[in-house]
């Protein structure tokens, strides 16, 4: 794999066919056409350079929350299902907001993102202040809301600095590097508690110490305006050592700019714009689906609750246990990106929701031996991989460029407010009828939800602009 230059264009004459199960080897027979398939842009890679310090700071707190709130704190299962639910959920409630102030400012996809990332930070330390539910729902809710503006923008730079042949890998690369810091979050949090008194207090403050930091890079080293509108200059150089045949790409690229310039003026960012893209028929049915599963996915605390419950696992160690779900996730990244764009994002995204569904239907079982942990985690980590980037590379394939943001926050606000419920209903039954029948109905949810959205596949052709 190599860098490439961000704003390298695919042959717009094979844009107008391209399935999401297309394979990148179908696009053209130019070598020039073979490299820009496999390319990653450079702004994939500050992005997940940002991605990776800022979860380095969330997956630290993340780590200990559900100790510190069931054990610390002493509060219920529903009660922690709902602040749990405010950490997941709550940023359904600005990612179209992002989305939209994104798409409307033309070039201010890594400002607004800017603007989520700083909040976030912001609210790690307020944490040593609040040790009752209500200032801590408050506080994380203040977190998610940096969450759901930073999201649609970070993922819409992603979408633009890549083409369609080369999306699914583009989102595989950033998500690796995302869970990267994942991966050393929970490490970190864990050296901490066991090296302080005050363990909790110390992870928050060494939590907002990183997360400014991950703000810095974002200023630093992502670039400021849109991928697609900036020069040309390393291109031009490219195509005049390679002659004659290079200048006459030029010219189709430039025919397809001028093209997207008339499709921008007539497709206006607006709200009411941003909701007209329901109508289009498969970014109805990926939000529909994303809305549906995400209704009986359990949080990730609840399953780390449910492992160490059946195994007895002690405090201390506790936040270790995301480590298993990031390292499966780091590794399989890339190589479960690459795949959906080969075989079809569709396939992959209900592919790791059975992977889910086998790590629900393990939890049920009255398995007790060691490897337990590591057959769940791995399930789980996997779930993460063959869905959250390839869910955002499937609608980019249906959402055009000047609404990339709003379309991509339709999908996500979806999911995050499916979540929400998901973890309000979840806490609620524990508290009622206990852990395995909580469990059992979600299984049971997660398996019908699956076999409905199977039937909804997306279609095979990525949309364009709307004349």
């Amino acid at each position: 794999m190599y860098v490439a230059d961000s704003r390298a264009k695919a042959d717009p004459s094979a844009v107008g066919t391209t399935g999401i199960a297309d394979a990148p080897s179908a696009r053209g027979t130019t070598g020039t056409t073979a490299r820009v398939s496999a390319a990653v842009a450079p702004t994939v890679f500050a992005l997940g350079a940002v991605s990776l310090i800022t979860d380095v700071s969330s997956e630290m707190v993340t780590a200990v929350l559900p100790l510190y709130l069931v054990t610390g704190l002493g509060l219920s299962p529903l009660g922690f299902g709902l602040l749990d639910g405010i950490y997941n959920g709550f940023s359904a409630l600005v990612r179209l907001a992002g989305g939209h102030l994104a798409d409307r400012g033309g070039g201010r996809h890594k400002w607004i993102a800017g603007l989520g990332y700083g909040i976030s930070a912001l609210c790690k330390p307020l944490l040593l202040l609040a040790h009752t539910l209500t200032p801590i729902g408050l506080i994380l809710a203040a977190d998610r809301t940096g969450k759901g503006l930073r999201t649609a923008p970070r993922d819409a730079l992603i979408s633009l600095s890549s083409t369609p042949e080369n999306r699914g890998r583009a989102f595989g690369v950033h998500r690796a590097m995302d869970t990267a810091g994942a991966l050393l979050g929970p490490l970190v949090a864990f050296l901490i508690l066991r090296a302080t008194v005050d363990g909790y207090d110390a992870v928050f403050t060494v939590s907002f110490c990183v997360a400014v930091v991950g703000v810095l890079v974002l200023v630093l080293f992502v670039p400021g305006s849109s991928p697609t509108a900036a020069p040309r200059t390393e291109n031009a150089a490219r195509e005049r050592a390679v002659g004659e045949k290079a200048v006459a790409e030029k010219a189709v690229a430039e025919r397809a700019v001028a093209e997207r310039a008339v499709d921008e003026k007539a497709v206006r960012p607006t709200l009411r714009a941003a909701f007209a893209l329901l109508a289009r028929r498969d970014l109805r049915r990926i939000t529909v689906c994303a809305l549906l599963l995400g209704l009986a996915t359990v949080s990730d605390s609840f399953v780390y609750l449910l492992l160490q419950r059946r195994l007895g696992v002690p405090d201390r160690w506790f936040a270790l246990l995301p480590l298993g779900t990031a390292a499966a996730f780091l590794l399989l990244a890339v190589p479960l990106g690459r795949l959906a764009d080969r075989v079809g994002r569709w396939q992959v995204f209900l592919g790791g929701h059975g992977a889910l569904l086998t790590a629900y239907a393990i939890l049920l079982t009255s398995w007790h031996g060691t490897a337990l942990p590591y057959a769940v985690l791995l399930l789980h980590g996997t779930f993460y991989a063959a869905t959250d980037g390839v869910l955002m590379a499937a609608a980019s394939d249906s959402v055009p460029e000047q609404l990339r943001s709003s379309g991509l926050a339709l999908v996500q606000t979806g999911q995050a407010a499916a979540r929400f419920v998901c973890s309000l209903g979840f806490g609620a039954a524990w508290t009622l009828w206990g852990d395995r029948t909580a469990l059992m109905a979600s299984a049971v949810a997660l398996a019908v939800c699956a076999a409905f959205a199977s039937t909804l596949r997306p279609g095979r052709r990525v949309l364009e602009p709307a004349p």
